[in-house]
């Protein structure tokens, strides 16, 4: 399954309401079905023990026995099982009732966990059976054993790293202060909820946020397990609307009025690593008990429960997607725009080559100038054929121009590269890395001495992924004044200019765009053979879908090499085989390392994301860091 993942269950099994028997039979299946499943953490519905529609029959001595006895006998069946099971029950302490989670775990019961916010509206009259729990913890007599009782109870695995589990019920969620809240800044991971939520219109949605929004605010995996069929439908109908999330997102959801049984793996690294970023946790004026346990620290074999999306930076439905395209051109060209203000700036000067990210540049220009009223001749857009560039990209850079209404200049750069090679003593038939390199800087020098004369500035067209890379010329295509590109991945640039081609009313426009879309990337540095570009940049350094999952799950959460690998494999399984992931790894943990140089001093650019490498900002990273641990980490891999 991969390390770092806890896999999580939430279930609700058929009751018959007062048959604590038949029910105690039932969850015993439910957690055979768990243990079958490699789960190690199972949540069962409110009072799923006696039912949660007894009534007035909760004040009948002989249920609430019935239901301790069935407590112990499911505590006992939990020996050697290795698994924690949350069930809900009504017990009888201290002259009150109370509704509580009773937390087992290899033939023991670590905790009762007590419903703090007690309902009595609507259809709910829980007042007239329970009484609210108490926060501070009490040691009581169970089972002829001693067990903590309190809603304030923290279980910490002391076998896997980052899980720490505690417990709400039902009501505790849908109040303005949930005890999940105390419970996740007391160090809680997981949050679980023993739910019976009864199912009116439109309530499952609203639950399903709840849930969602509970799991993104406390950075924790929130489990929820609701009642369902068997619960008495006098006035009610319970629909086991099962819900499982992680920091925001629902990992999985049960089809409502089937009981359904739902399965994920939590990804325990990625709750830890938002909040050690966030520091906002492990704060809380409350007093808790921590139990410990430890589970066997053995990975599930069977299925993986958690999708790991190859495109992180791309949303996979189109709806999304065309949205956060609109959102990001937005905010590069409002960028752009008070960029412009403020320098009172009304002319800009842009490379183009006919390739995606300047292309992308050009677009993002041209609407930061019609948002300021600029008319877009006072746009200056340069091509600046050399050796590798083809009539391909020539033309699409000439008619993209065109099409955009910006001024139009060629300045060929050969010849002054030509006499640049004589005065350093370059071989012409050599084409290495000063070959290549000093196209770029030529370039470069055209672009900032035609804004001198327009008294204009140079836009960066250099994207995230190249500069996670290195993937540029220093003091080359690596400098300008606004590198509007400067946070948008490769992957994403290629949306970006799809989207435009697919909403822009100009067919011509369009076509040109879609050409652009279909040329490989390449910075054309090289000469070309057969008229084709020769310097294909993925065959170089790798592939940038690759590089940029490696980018997310690296900067974002901070994942080990290892995790990281194991994390490409389920993605791109049966796209990249085991050795392709490891090499590109290595190049992209390589080049990430000995080239922040090149980052330490980027121009000024606009933050459209989560993960983003500007050393004002996002990434705050030595120079002349060694990536020594991180090699040998991948070196150990098989």
């Amino acid at each position: 399954m991969g390390e770092g993942f806890l896999r999580v269950s939430a279930a609700t099994p058929k009751v018959k309401v007062a048959d604590c028997i038949y029910n105690g039979e039932q969850t015993k299946k439910a957690i055979d079905q768990a243990v079958e499943n490699q789960v190690k953490l199972l949540v069962l519905p409110e009072l799923g023990i006696t039912g949660y529609t007894c009534g007035d029959l909760f004040l009948q001595s002989r249920l609430l026995d019935s239901a301790k006895e069935q407590i112990l006998w499911l505590r006992d069946y939990t020996k050697n099982k290795d698994i924690v099971v949350a069930v809900g029950f009504p017990m009888e302490w201290n002259g009150s009732l109370y509704n509580l989670a009773a937390i087992l775990f290899d033939g023991k019961v670590l905790g009762l966990v007590p419903k703090r916010n007690i309902p009595n509206y609507s259809e709910f009259y829980e007042a007239r059976h329970f009484k609210e729990g108490m926060e501070k913890p009490v040691e009581i007599e169970f089972g002829k054993e001693r067990v903590w009782m309190g809603t304030n109870l923290l279980f910490q695995c002391e076998t896997i790293k980052g899980f720490t589990l505690a417990a709400e019920i039902c009501e505790d969620l849908w109040v303005p202060c949930p005890p999940s809240t105390h419970h996740a800044l007391a160090g809680a991971t997981v949050i679980i909820n023993l739910s019976a939520s009864d199912e009116t219109t439109g309530k499952d949605i609203y639950r399903r946020q709840l849930v969602e929004s509970q799991s993104g605010r406390l950075i924790c995996g929130y489990l929820y397990a609701d009642a369902g069929e068997g619960e008495s439908s006098t006035d009610l109908v319970f629909a086991a609307h099962n819900l499982i999330a992680e920091n925001g997102t629902m990992l999985a959801e049960a089809v409502r009025f089937q009981n359904q049984t739902i399965v994920a793996d939590l990804d325990l690294d990625r709750i830890h690593s938002e909040r050690r970023r966030m520091k906002t946790f492990g704060i809380t004026e409350s007093e808790y008990q921590t139990i410990f346990f430890s589970i066997q620290k053995t990975e599930a074999t069977k299925g993986f429960y958690h999708f790991i999306d190859p495109m992180p930076f791309v949303p996979s439905k189109k709806e999304d997607r065309d949205k956060r395209c609109e959102e990001i051109l937005s905010i590069q060209a409002m960028g752009l725009k008070k960029r412009l203000e403020h320098a009172h700036c009304q002319s800009a000067v842009i490379g183009i080559s006919g390739g995606l990210d300047s292309t992308l540049a050009l677009l993002v220009t041209a609407r930061a100038f019609d948002l300021l009223g600029l008319k877009r001749e006072q746009i200056t857009a340069i091509t600046m054929p050399c050796f590798g560039t083809t009539d391909r990209t020539y033309q699409n850079a000439v008619l993209l121009i065109e099409k955009l209404g910006a001024e139009f200049v060629e300045v060929d750069i050969r010849k002054a590269v030509l006499y640049h090679f004589q005065d350093i003593g370059q071989n012409l038939e050599l084409h290495d890395v000063t070959y290549e390199n000093a196209q770029a800087r030529e370039r470069t020098q055209v672009l900032m001495d035609f804004a001198n004369k327009k008294n204009g500035m140079v836009i960066g067209t250099g994207d995230l992924s190249e500069l996670a890379l290195g993937w540029a010329t220093y003091n080359g295509d690596h400098m300008s004044m606004y590198g509007v590109n400067a946070s948008v991945p490769k992957t994403l640039v290629r949306h970006l200019v799809r989207y435009y081609a697919d909403t822009c009313q100009d067919e011509k426009l369009s076509q040109v765009l879609f050409d652009v879309l279909d040329t490989p990337v390449s910075p054309e540095l090289l000469p070309p053979e057969d008229g084709k570009i020769a310097q294909k940049t993925e065959d170089i350094v790798g592939p940038y879908e690759l590089h940029d999952f490696y980018l997310y799950y690296i900067l974002r959460f901070g994942y080990t090499p290892k995790k990281v690998y194991d994390l490409a494999q389920k993605a791109f399984e049966g796209v990249y085989s085991k050795e392709t992931i490891l090499k590109w790894l290595k190049t992209f943990y390589h080049r990430f390392f000995t080239q922040q140089f090149k980052r330490s001093c980027l121009p000024d650019g606009p933050k459209v994301g989560s993960v983003a490498v500007s050393p004002r900002g996002d990434l705050r990273m030595p120079s002349d860091a060694c990536v020594r641990i991180w090699m040998e980490e991948l070196e150990r891999i098989e």
